[in-house]
This record gives C-alpha cells, sequence and structure tokens, in this order.
C-alpha cells in the first residue's frame, strides 16, 4: 500500500508541474529547438549569468556559429569576441575545446546520453542531463540550486546542499518526479518555477502549483530551507596593472590558460624603473569574483620616448594597439573600464 501512496504522490505532483508549465513557461529563444548544439549553447550561457542579459548574447552567438562546425572553424579571439560581456571567459574555451572534440572524435555529432555528454569538455552533470531530457528524451533529473531549492521545500527535506553527497542523494530524491514521457519539459518546468515562484527570498508561495504538496509550506519552514551550511572562502588578491600610452596606442598582450582571465587580454603587469617616473595617474578598484575578490591598482604610464615604448613592447612580448583595434579584443571587465575612462 506504501508503494502504491508514493506512487500516487509522484504522479500528482509531476503533474501539477506539467500543467503549470503548459500554462506559464517562459517564450525564450533556445526553447524553440530541441537541437542539442543549440541547448548546450544556452545551458553554458546561462551559467553564472541571467536570463535577461543571456537572450541576446544567445542570439548573436548562433547567429555568427549556427552549427558546432563554424563554432569549431573559429579562432579562438572570435569567440571570446562574441562572449564579450558575459564574464567567466573559461566557459567559452571550453565551448571551442569541445567543439573540436565533437568535430575530431565524434564525426560531428554529438553524444546522445547523460553520460557521454559529460565527457565533453566543460559539460558537468547539470549540463549533461539538461541536453540528455530536452534533446534525447532521458529520464534524468536537471539538478541545479533551482532543483534544490524546490525539492527540498517541497520534501521539508533538510539534507544539506553542500555536502558532497548532496548531488547523489537529490538525484535519487528526484529521479520518480522526472516524467518518462516528457523529461526535458519536466526540467524546464522546475528551472522556472524555482526562479519565477519557489524563489530563495518571497518567494510565491499562494500561486505556486504544488503548494498543497509542498510540506515546508504546510509547516511554514519555506526560509529555513534549503540547508546549505558550507561557506564559500574568498580569496584576495592584489593586483598592479600599466597602462602604458604613447599617442593613441597603449601596449596588450594575451593571457595564457593559467590563473584567471584566462586567454583574455591584459596590461603590462611590470614595467622597468626607469619608466615608472612617468606615471602620471593611479586608482585602485576592487572587482569581486564568485571565490575572489580583486583589489586592483592601475598606473597610468606615458613615456616621453617612443622609442622607450616599442622597445618596452618588443621585450615584453606585448602588441601595440590603438582604441579601434582593441575593440575587436576581449578584455577583464575592470580593464575595459580603464580603456574607457583612460582613452
Amino acid at each position: 500500500m506504501k508503494n502504491n501512496i508514493e506512487k500516487a504522490y509522484f504522479l500528482k505532483l509531476t503533474r501539477k508541474i506539467l500543467s503549470w508549465y503548459d500554462l506559464h513557461s517562459r517564450n525564450l529563444p533556445w526553447r524553440e529547438t530541441q537541437k542539442p548544439y543549440n541547448i548546450w549553447i544556452s545551458e553554458i550561457i546561462l551559467q553564472q549569468t541571467r536570463v535577461e542579459q543571456g537572450w541576446n548574447h544567445y542570439v548573436n552567438f548562433i547567429k555568427r556559429f549556427p552549427t558546432v562546425k563554424e563554432l569549431h572553424e573559429a579562432e579562438n579571439d572570435e569567440v571570446l569576441l562574441y562572449w564579450k560581456g558575459l564574464g567567466y571567459y573559461s566557459r567559452a574555451l571550453n565551448l571551442h575545446k569541445a567543439s573540436h572534440q565533437i568535430i575530431e572524435e565524434y564525426n560531428g555529432e554529438f553524444p546522445d546520453t547523460f553520460a557521454g555528454l559529460q565527457n565533453l569538455k566543460g559539460v558537468g552533470k547539470y549540463t549533461a542531463a539538461a541536453i540528455a531530457s530536452i534533446s534525447y528524451g532521458e529520464r534524468v533529473p536537471a539538478i541545479d540550486g533551482n532543483f534544490y531549492r524546490v525539492f527540498s521545500r517541497i520534501l521539508a527535506d533538510d539534507f544539506d546542499i553542500a555536502s558532497p553527497k548532496a548531488y547523489s542523494y537529490f538525484y535519487d530524491l528526484i529521479l520518480p518526479f522526472v516524467d518518462k514521457d516528457r523529461p526535458g519539459d519536466f526540467n524546464q518546468a522546475v528551472m522556472d518555477i524555482g526562479s519565477q515562484v519557489c524563489k530563495p527570498k518571497n518567494p510565491d508561495c499562494v500561486n505556486c502549483p504544488v503548494n498543497e504538496e509542498c510540506l515546508a509550506y504546510a509547516t511554514n519552514r519555506i526560509q529555513e530551507l534549503p540547508v546549505k551550511s558550507k561557506k564559500i572562502k574568498v580569496e584576495t588578491l592584489d593586483l598592479h596593472y600599466y597602462f602604458v600610452k604613447y599617442g593613441d596606442h597603449f601596449l596588450i598582450r594575451q593571457r595564457d590558460e593559467s590563473f584567471i582571465w584566462k586567454k583574455l587580454y591584459e596590461f603590462p603587469d611590470e614595467i622597468p624603473d626607469e619608466l615608472k617616473d612617468c606615471i602620471v595617474f593611479e586608482k585602485t578598484v576592487q572587482h569581486k569574483l564568485t571565490h575572489k575578490t580583486l583589489n586592483i591598482t592601475f598606473s597610468r604610464v606615458e613615456p616621453e620616448d617612443e622609442m622607450i615604448f616599442e622597445k618596452l613592447s618588443s621585450n615584453g612580448n606585448y602588441i601595440i594597439v590603438d582604441i579601434e583595434e582593441s575593440h575587436k579584443k576581449s578584455f577583464p571587465k575592470p580593464l575595459e573600464k580603464i580603456i574607457q575612462e583612460w582613452d
């Protein structure tokens, strides 16, 4: 009898979630197709990015790179340029690397399983589950922060979502709810409920489609859940950049793939002692990343001799650009602001 009760509960809850989605699903450009390429691009863009911000980037990215073939054939710099404004540029680099995998290792075809998709560079369990369920109909939950929050509350479950075991625990917990005929719609429905209704703060419980089944709502525990005990340790770093400018030109170079801001362009981070007398202005800004707080000092350097400027360029493997040329390069946001301010 217990199993029958549980099965009826799962079916009722799933039916309500899908019925709500049929009426209230968001009209988003990546939902106009089930092509794995488009779903992949949208999911990578939406990591650490709000839908409103990611919308135009998705449209522009797909317009320029409509298939994995065009993405594979593009240069790194161009891929980064179309990622400009989204931040977390390692996502774009991983997209490009994965496009090479798909073309060179999979004959241009995406892996078509949850497990296989995780072999692609930058594709974790959540993204793999989203593609597998939406594009291939695999019955697998796409577990992200929305899923943790929605199901912690529905089931009044206080399992710590910061625990290393959280994913496997919630995977087993949520799997019975995933509709076998519409797994992709189910996953997108929970994403929408989590972002529009069951929000972290001030959730709209009155209009929630499953408020009658929600144990946290019934016991007034909504604000207690989900439980997340682990604190993110934020590292503080001090950086110093020199904006070396002569006439209309200044020096930049491309980062390697170590440390932060992989493959983006930057200013010199050191100059000869004799050039320090040419510093005309300095300012310090703070820039916050997920796990780091950067205190960045910028020094504007204006050498009087063009030969010194060119010598510094050759000795430091820097390239000389003007403002127009710099617009074709991708810079970290705080450096881009300095270019705009100090041009």
